[in-house]
């Protein structure tokens, strides 16, 4: 990476609002969460790629109880930091997720497009159950009707990096959730 790439890269963040120890406080919680509520039961975590892969990393090591794990690939920004409004499943789960209770992970909810389209896809599929966990809610700009089973955090209208959340592709290394600075240059 060149110096100009690199304060480029520095330029991108405006300022951090979610802290790393706030996020390990709280998947570490969110953990504890759905161990004790699938406890002797079959779970499935399907993350939702890539933005989500982070957060499932995390989550998955505060699970206390067997479970598998899953993806989908979705996609709705295609390098923008508006969504499209279209959705396209670029990789699809290998499991058969009738014999699981399903909890999908991801990383935020926005206009909820993206979530409502891979919702109905599993759906269909009749898992045991279906919940979802979503590590940012931002419920000022929801599109769809849809609401997360547990958000381990409701954020404002800002477009977010780090802690998996990109901005072409960049920023997702980044331990903490910060707000993109759009008028970079």
């Amino acid at each position: 990476m060149t110096i100009t790439d690199k304060i480029k890269f520095q330029n991108g963040i405006k300022r951090v609002i979610i802290s790393e120890d706030d996020i390990k406080k709280e998947v570490k919680k969110c953990g504890e969460m759905l161990s004790r509520e699938y406890e002797g039961k079959p779970l499935l975590l399907v993350s939702i790629l890539k933005g989500a892969f982070v957060f499932l990393s995390d989550l998955s090591k505060e699970i206390t109880i067997p479970c598998e794990i899953g993806f989908i690939a979705a996609k709705s920004y295609f390098e923008s930091t508006d969504s499209s409004g279209n959705v396209t499943i670029e990789y699809d789960l290998a499991q058969d997720i009738s014999k699981y209770h399903v909890v999908i992970v991801e990383d935020i909810i926005d206009t909820g497009r993206t979530l409502s389209c891979v919702i109905e896809l599993l759906k269909k599929r009749n898992p045991l159950s279906l919940k979802l966990v979503t590590l940012l809610d931002k419920p000022e700009r929801r599109i769809s009707k849809l609401n997360a089973d547990y958000s381990l955090f409701t954020i404002p209208d800002y477009f977010v990096i780090g802690y998996g959340l990109d901005y072409g592709e960049y920023y997702r290394n980044l331990p903490y959730i910060a707000e993109y600075n759009t008028d970079q240059g």
